[in-house]
């Protein structure tokens, strides 16, 4: 029997790289989706570049995905691309929209053309809850996204259940909640803070500017939750799931944790900047996963805690050479 082949978009991303590697450990043929870009950063996967096979492929391109899938002939598609930093949406609502949003249907619409009994799985968000109308947050709560990047990702969970429904497709979404790593852009909150830690215990920064102290999330490792989009494929039915801890922590708490193991005072070096408040904040996510835990057999492994101090020891490690 051949070994079952993967296409995974958004392949360069710390997802993309974590479950890139999970794939090619269960026997994979991993090929990656990457965009052509006037600065290639492959730095995620380098390590494992001679193992998978990468196509040119863009998700405002429905020409590019017909080929990529044609090239690839994927048994399962991981569909990760996307615009994914809540921040800049603001900044690019349009092509956020574009990306997040409307990329997913032309994403669907080439597999609908290529390859309908490919498994395809959609990565939803927990930015879709928002302004949460029930705590915690399940399949089922409804959605209030509060950003361009969240308004998006609702648009594409909906457009792949609908083509679930429409057309039969194995579609599957993944409502994952904040998940981290080392592998983190530096612009996302937990990295920015551990990094910071790190910086400033080897006298290589002074201060660390931060918004909203208090703003509360789930987080889980990223490494856990790239198994929990495998499982979601391995399923017997196409279904949505919640991914997700559990637990919540404020960002407050993670600056005392990565500043605790960096061995540096808070007080000293912590600054509050309104430049880094979101125009209408998300205060509290929180996630049941009793779902993915009682149909795919899935847990988190990894506490934020633990986390946290992964994060720093690798930004230290980074950092020192």
């Amino acid at each position: 029997m051949s070994a079952k082949r993967a296409l995974i978009t958004g392949v360069t991303g710390q997802d993309g790289s974590y479950l890139a590697e999970l794939l090619l450990e269960k026997g994979y043929e991993v090929h990656g989706m990457v965009r052509r870009s006037s600065t290639e950063k492959f730095d995620r996967i380098e390590h494992i570049r001679d193992r998978i096979t990468l196509h040119q492929g863009d998700l405002l391109d429905h020409r590019s995905l017909v080929d990529a899938l044609r090239a690839s002939r994927p048994d399962e598609v991981y569909n990760l691309a996307a615009m994914s930093f809540v921040a800049v949406s603001w900044i690019q609502p349009t092509l956020t929209a574009e990306f997040t949003g409307v990329g997913v249907t032309r994403m669907l619409e080439a597999v609908r053309e290529v390859c309908p009994e490919t498994r395809f799985y959609q990565a939803s968000s927990s930015e879709m809850f928002g302004k949460v109308l029930e705590v915690p947050q399940t399949e089922t709560t409804p959605f209030y996204p509060r950003s361009p990047y969240g308004v998006a990702k609702a648009y594409a969970h909906f457009i792949t259940v609908n083509y679930r429904e429409s057309y039969d497709l194995f579609a599957t979404s993944g409502i994952l909640f904040n998940h981290e790593s080392p592998r983190r852009g530096l612009e996302f909150v937990t990295r920015k803070i551990t990094w910071h830690a790190a910086a400033i215990k080897l006298g290589l920064a002074s201060e660390l500017r931060l918004g909203n102290l208090d703003a509360e999330r789930d987080w889980g490792y990223a490494k856990d939750y790239v198994e929990a989009m495998w499982l979601m494929l391995q399923h017997d039915e196409p279904d949505d799931f919640v991914i997700a801890t559990g637990k919540v922590n404020s960002v407050r708490q993670c600056v005392e944790i990565a500043f605790d193991h960096a061995g540096v005072a808070v007080g000293d070096h912590v600054v509050t900047d309104d430049a880094f408040m979101r125009p209408a904040e998300v205060d509290h996510l929180i996630g049941d996963h009793t779902k993915a835990t009682e149909k795919l057999g899935w847990n988190p492994t990894t506490s934020f805690e633990e986390l946290i101090r992964l994060m720093v020891d690798a930004d230290l490690e980074l950092l020192r050479r």
